[in-house]
């Protein structure tokens, strides 16, 4: 299949423009700018490459050693501004509610005590934010930290990238993401129904047994008074109808003797207003009298001696009360709303059912636009892969990897994924006579860091990629392939900010701007330096790189030449 890989046209701007580091292991003061291109680092075994590396690691988010400080009184203090202009990364910053800026600024400081702080644009962030922004603005890449290219996420965003799936991939993961939501509330309702089903019978049962029993109209207190005028009906109507005797028997009863006695008064009650008084009195107790009389009879003619009713009242109050004492309960309202939640369940159990019907409706229909989308997705993938692994073992071999063979295993399955329905895995042989094996296990880490600058390289062809770190990813290699190696970094470099921490003359030599790390003693202690490197300055240092500290007027020449 015919590569196809073109350039995109797109404005080069620099990522990272200064790094400041203060109070960092051996590094007391440092403030350095860089350009844009391809940017070497070199320096003597020692001198403190890593710990540059190491700092910029911290403003990336990752976790301090608490024996970082220099000065153990001081704070230690690493800084980076970086120009984000061109990138993308304002809906990054919104949603972590960060100020956005085109000059940014991460900072990361480790007190004395210890303790860690990190801020973004002087806005405090967690460790999670810093390296989620961070890594949007640099990758590093040595031969002990090239995870990135095992991660399937990685895989597929190069495969995608490629295959200009980008926008489906986009589209895909939001009709997703509705499907994700419509399954967890079906199973939801599908374990509610269950649960519901397991019960459904018994609250049945309750309900039943609640309204068959036909009390939530009844007074309780009113019922328990009724159950006490039947059951004492003879005692009370013998009682009262000697009440009523005592009141209107003739010539001895109450109301025939209060008339004597106020006929008696009543006749000498002429010339004493103090007698008239009392007459009036007995006339008013008189009509009281009458007043009892009465509603001892009313209430004598409305008493029954109803032996079924009583058992019918009896029934109901020992209803009520078994149902209250059953169900924990204090009052014929409790029981009331009782019952009204039990119905709403069993209501709810029948319901579901529809309820379930539409969500799943909705789940298959999405369903059939993923997979749809998936295949699509999934083709445009497969498309790519020839060329792509055509395009990387190309790179390898002018590595110096002339036997390197790379694969990669693409399967379509039945699942649907966040971003489709395949699985990938990056294979790689070293060897001629031996069989492919995932990428961990066949690839040594030189080997690895050679895979990702050659996929790196291609990727910089169709997006805009953050500043990138080599840090001594050429160990091991040297003469022609070094050269090969420093050409496809500053090829790169014309595409994206590129560093190179290397040991090789070669690779030194196609900077386009270079720095220095070194050593020196100062007030007794020994401290890590760094310094830009004019022309001259260039030929002395890859002359030693060539030979030594006693390098020769050849290896000058040399140096000369690999500059030119």
């Amino acid at each position: 299949m015919k590569n196809n890989f073109i350039f995109n046209n797109y404005i080069f701007l620099k990522l990272l423009k200064n790094l400041y580091i203060k109070n960092y292991l051996l590094i007391d003061n440092l403030s350095v700018s860089f350009n844009n291109g391809f940017t070497v680092i070199t320096g003597e075994t020692g001198t403190g490459k890593s710990i540059l590396v190491g700092g910029i690691s911290l403003i990336l988010g990752k976790r301090a050693d608490l024996s970082v400080n220099r000065d153990k009184s001081k704070k230690c203090v690493i800084e980076g501004v970086f120009d984000i202009g061109s990138f993308d990364l304002k809906p990054v910053f919104e949603e972590n509610e960060l100020d956005y800026d085109t000059e940014t600024i991460l900072r990361r400081e480790i007190s004395a005590s210890g303790k860690s702080r990190a801020f973004i644009n002087d806005s405090p962030v967690n460790l999670s934010q810093l390296s989620e922004i961070g890594s949007k603005i640099i990758d590093i890449h040595s031969q002990h930290q090239n995870i990135e290219v095992l991660n399937s996420k990685f895989q597929f965003e190069l495969l995608d990238l490629i295959s200009k799936n980008n926008e489906k991939v986009l589209n895909y993961s939001k009709i997703f993401e509705e499907y994700r939501i419509n399954s967890n509330k079906l199973n939801e309702l599908i374990n509610k129904k269950q649960n519901l089903i397991q019960s459904i019978d018994y609250n049945k049962f309750i309900l039943d047994e609640i309204d068959t029993a036909n009390v939530l109209g009844e007074d309780l207190e009113k019922l328990e008074n009724i159950q006490k005028s039947l059951s004492n009906f003879k005692e009370i109507s013998s009682e009262l109808s000697l009440g009523s005797q005592i009141i209107f028997e003739e010539n001895i009863g109450l109301i025939s003797n209060l008339l004597k006695l106020k006929n008696s008064i009543d006749k000498v009650s002429k010339n004493s207003e103090k007698l008239k008084s009392i007459s009036q009195r007995l006339t008013f107790i008189r009509i009281e009298l009458d007043d009892i009389a009465h509603e001892i009879d009313y209430f004598l003619d409305s008493l029954e001696q109803s032996p079924e009713k009583l058992n019918r009242v009896i029934d109901k109050i020992d209803a009520i009360n078994n149902l209250l004492r059953k169900h924990s309960l204090h009052s014929i309202e409790d029981l009331s709303i009782f019952r009204d939640n039990l119905a709403k369940k069993v209501d709810t159990t029948e319901n579901i059912d529809n309820e379930i019907q539409i969500i799943k409706t909705n789940c298959d229909e999405l369903k059939n636009r993923l997979e749809s989308f998936a295949l699509e997705i999934h083709n445009n993938r497969k498309l790519v892969i020839p060329a792509l692994t055509k395009e990387i073992e190309n790179i390898l071999h002018e590595l110096g990897m002339n036997n390197g063979r790379f694969k990669i295993n693409l399967l379509l399955t039945d699942e649907l994924y966040s971003n489709g329905s395949n699985t990938i895995e990056f294979e790689f042989l070293a060897n001629k006579g031996y069989q492919f094996k995932k990428i961990k296990e066949a690839a040594s880490g030189g080997e690895m860091s050679r895979i990702m600058l050659a996929i790196k390289s291609i990727m910089a062809k169709y997006k805009k990629l953050p500043s990138i770190i080599f840090d001594e990813i050429d160990t091991g290699v040297s003469g022609e392939i070094s050269k090969k190696m420093g050409f496809i970094m500053k090829d790169l470099g014309t595409k994206i900010q590129t560093f190179s921490i290397t040991h090789l003359p070669q690779i030194a030599a196609m900077g386009e701007s270079h720095f220095k790390i070194y050593k020196s003693d100062v007030d007794g202690f020994t401290k890590t330096m760094i310094s830009r490197l004019n022309e001259n300055d260039r030929i002395i240092e890859i002359a030693k790189m060539l030979e030594g500290n006693n390098a020769s007027k050849s290896a000058y020449t040399h140096a000369k030449q690999l500059l030119n």
